[in-house]
Formats: structure tokens, C-alpha cells, sequence
């Protein structure tokens, strides 16, 4: 087992469904959201690239939570400690998106759906954003890889739960 990399919230899902395949099962059962990762186009692509930090987010779980169940059943000891919330995360709508309106809506779940991944088509999309326009992106769960790519080019970002399966995060530039 000394071989194996640590499951911490960097750890990549890809990482953990290879170094651990013994309990890709507890991780299905964490979460709804999860069962997309039996989608084999999903799991060598969103899988390959996604923390377990943001499926966390995207399964709706805390943080920690998720690491200590994947610990425990590994049989490892909990000994890291975790957090799991992001400025610009659900909550009240930040002022700096109060009053703009929506330029661009970008629904990718029919993408996701048919075991697509999104991302490309989103930051083409996102390339045409001038600043002050906001960009409005409906996922059925909170996009957490979408929304770090986003923040590291520069976008501010909030997300808000409109129902159990649909989630509208918004991008503007910074």
C-alpha cells in the first residue's frame, strides 16, 4: 500500500479510481452526481482533470466528508484536515453581478448528458466576453474544474442552486 498516493483534496479522481479501485463503489454511493463517472468518455476526460476538492463541490458534499469516507475505506487514518468553501460559492449575489445583464446563457447539459465534455466550447464562448458582460452557464451540478480554469484567466464567479439538478454560474471579468 506504500506505493499508493495519499487521497487528500488534490488528489485528481482519475488518481484515486486507479490507485484505489476497491472503493470506486463508496465513491458512486457518495453522491448522485457521481454516477456519471460510470460514462467512460467522462471518466477519461472530467476524471483525468478534476480534484476531489471540486467533485466534492460538484457532488454537493463537504470537502472533508468526502475524504474521510474514501479514507476509511482504504483503511487509511484521517489525518489531513479539509475545508471546502470558495468566495463567489452560492450564498447572496455579489454586488459586482447585482444589476448587469446576462449576455451570453450557455447551457451545457445536454453536452454533459451525452457524456461530452463542455470546457472547449466554453472558454471559445468566453473568449468573445468583454468587460461588464456577464456570462450565465447552466450545468446540473456546481462545475468546480470550469470555475477554477475560469478564475485562474482572470473571471470573477457565483453559483446558485436554481433546483436539485440545475445550477446557473455566472462569469464576468475581473
Amino acid at each position: 500500500m506504500e506505493d499508493r498516493l495519499p487521497i487528500t483534496l488534490q488528489m485528481k479522481v482519475a488518481e484515486l479510481l486507479n490507485d484505489y479501485p476497491e472503493i470506486e463503489d463508496t465513491l458512486l454511493s457518495l453522491s448522485p452526481a457521481f454516477a456519471k463517472l460510470r460514462n467512460p468518455v467522462l471518466r477519461k476526460t472530467v476524471a483525468r482533470v478534476t480534484t476531489l476538492q471540486q467533485a466534492a463541490k460538484v457532488g454537493g458534499l463537504n470537502a472533508g466528508y468526502l475524504i474521510q469516507e474514501l479514507r476509511r475505506a482504504a483503511g487509511i487514518s484521517d489525518t489531513e484536515a479539509v475545508t471546502d468553501k470558495e468566495e463567489g460559492d452560492f450564498g447572496d449575489c455579489p454586488e459586482c453581478f447585482e444589476g448587469l445583464p446576462i449576455s451570453v446563457i450557455f447551457d451545457a447539459r445536454p453536452l454533459i448528458d451525452s457524456g461530452d465534455t463542455p470546457m472547449p466550447k466554453i472558454l471559445k464562448a468566453m473568449d468573445d466576453l468583454k468587460s461588464g458582460e456577464v456570462f450565465e452557464l447552466l450545468t446540473p451540478f456546481y462545475p468546480a474544474p470550469i470555475i477554477d480554469t475560469l478564475r485562474k484567466k482572470g473571471y470573477s464567479s457565483w453559483s446558485k442552486k436554481v433546483t436539485p439538478d440545475i445550477v446557473n454560474t455566472y462569469f464576468m471579468r475581473k
